[in-house]
């Protein structure tokens, strides 16, 4: 019993080796160029940020309504791990938030028309729906029927 207490009490001394965080190198660092900060008593406030490898932040705020929202407004900038500049806006209110950049991926427009057989096709699926709520029985499409 003496011999596995050694062993546990061992196993704890040279635990914390096991989970050293890396060492960072001095290059790690980035110089924060400038950051400025106002915040008011009302609850506005605006934020600029720059640091020594490109990064621009700005963002402005302002609360709304009773209930503490905030609507803020700003962008960022930065370099990519490839080269490309991005640049990104952003509203954020009561509808969201919302960014706007060209790097963000944009829906692809329909490619084609929709065929008229299928406009026909939604169109009876509708009619169907609506005699069904009306509890009339419906015909199946296609199907014989005494007009």
């Amino acid at each position: 019993m003496k011999f596995v207490v050694f062993l546990v009490l061992i196993a704890v001394a040279f635990a914390d080796r096991l989970y050293e965080a890396p060492a960072r190198d001095a290059s790690d660092e980035i110089a924060i160029l400038r950051d400025d900060r106002v915040i008011e008593d009302d609850g506005r406030y605006n934020f600029d940020m720059e640091t020594a490898n490109g990064i621009v932040m700005s963002e402005s705020g302002s609360p709304t309504g009773d209930e503490g929202a905030i609507n803020s407004a700003g962008s960022f900038s930065y370099t990519a791990p490839d080269g490309t500049k991005v640049h990104l806006q952003y509203v954020a209110d009561e509808g969201g938030f919302q960014p706007q950049g060209a790097h963000l991926p944009v829906a692809p427009e329909f490619p084609h028309p929709i065929p008229q057989f299928v406009l026909d096709q939604i169109a009876f699926a509708a009619e169907e729906d609506a005699r069904n709520a009306r509890g009339e029985v419906s015909r199946s499409y296609g199907a014989p029927h005494d007009d």
